[in-house]
């Protein structure tokens, strides 16, 4: 076991593992520290981190076995101590670590009397078995055993349903979840005239990843994940292909965003929210059905758009008109309420 003290630094945030242990070949143990942070950074960071160390990182396991001489799931089989039930759990249990894409197969081949492990188990040379000691069956009588096997890579908890009654192979349910637990806690502190924060993060794994690398995996994917938000402003947005087809009489809002003066970027109009503006539940809820979530959908909606809203009614559009004058898009001219009358 490795253990080091904590030291608090006022340096550049920085993350450093204060603790590292293996308990056993299937459960390995990381405390790791991440500071300084701002109030409340800590607890934004600990539960994405805790999300995608459970829920983002892949893991490997053996998904289906198949084998000629077992009738159904729930049976025994003379010579074999252990009813097929509980040798498909015990294969559920074998920790497995590959660089596998999708699938592949693997196979056990076994004469007793003996015992049978995770050992027995003949996988492709991408494929490890993490504890060749894991107890699969035990054969008591001179019998053969052969399984044929199904890896998988994956992510999650996955339940597999019997494709085809006719081949007698069964589906076994995975957990490819390779961090068994994962904890936060923050920890405050006073650094001069300002409160800080350190965060705490522990990582229990099967084996088949440390947690060093468990975190490394979980980081990766969460800024995979916040990549398209990072190319957002690079969009180039064109106003006059967005514009509605069709001759709509009596008013648009588009055309009159086109009347009013270009201080305001068109970009920026499509990263304003209607819920950042003072509109009145109802009226927020009607847009929000029919897909107006910025201004720039608001500024693009058409006579015929606003029609189509259930109890949509003059006043409402009056709450939007004030709203849109406000962020100054719209002029002091009221439009034409004829098709609400």
């Amino acid at each position: 076991m490795v253990q080091e003290k904590v030291i608090v630094s006022t340096r550049p945030l920085q993350w450093k593992c204060v603790e590292s242990r293996a308990d056993s070949k299937r459960l390995y143990y990381g405390r790791f520290i991440l500071a300084p942070l701002m109030r409340g950074q800590a607890e934004t960071i600990g539960i994405a981190m805790r999300r995608a160390l459970l829920g983002e990182i892949e893991g490997t396991c053996i998904t289906r076995a198949k084998s000629d001489k077992i009738p159904h799931e729930y049976s025994t089989i003379v010579g074999i101590q252990e009813s097929v039930h509980e040798i498909l759990m015990n294969l559920k249990e074998i920790v497995l670590r590959s660089n596998l894409y999708g699938t592949c197969d693997a196979s056990i081949c076994i004469k007793g009397p003996r015992y049978v492990t995770a050992h027995d188990i003949i996988v492709p040379p991408f494929v490890e078995i993490v504890d060749k000691t894991q107890h699969i069956a035990n054969l008591t009588e001179p019998i053969n055993l052969c399984i044929e096997l199904e890896i998988e890579r994956n992510r999650g908890y996955c339940i597999k349903a019997q494709k085809n009654f006719q081949n007698v192979s069964y589906p076994i349910e995975a957990i490819f979840m390779p961090v068994r637990n994962a904890n936060h806690s923050i920890h405050s502190y006073v650094n001069g005239n300002e409160k800080q924060e350190l965060l705490f993060l522990e990582i229990w794994t099967n084996g088949s990843l440390t947690p060093r690398e468990a975190l490394h995996e979980a980081s990766r994917n969460l800024i995979d994940l916040f990549i398209p938000f990072l190319n957002a402003e690079k969009e180039n947005f064109h106003l006059e292909n967005n514009q509605p087809k069709g001759n709509l009489p009596f008013f648009n809002f588009h055309d009159r965003l086109e009347k009013t003066s270009k201080t305001k970027n068109e970009i920026a109009l499509k990263y304003i929210f209607i819920d950042q503006s003072e509109l009145p539940p109802k009226v927020y809820n009607c847009l929000k059905k029919c897909n107006i979530n910025t201004l720039l959908d608001l500024l693009n909606t058409n006579q015929e758009d606003f029609k189509k809203i259930k109890d949509f009614r003059k006043e409402d559009l009056k709450h939007i008109m004030d709203v849109l004058k406000k962020e100054k898009l719209f002029p002091d001219i009221f439009l034409s309420f004829e098709w609400l009358t």
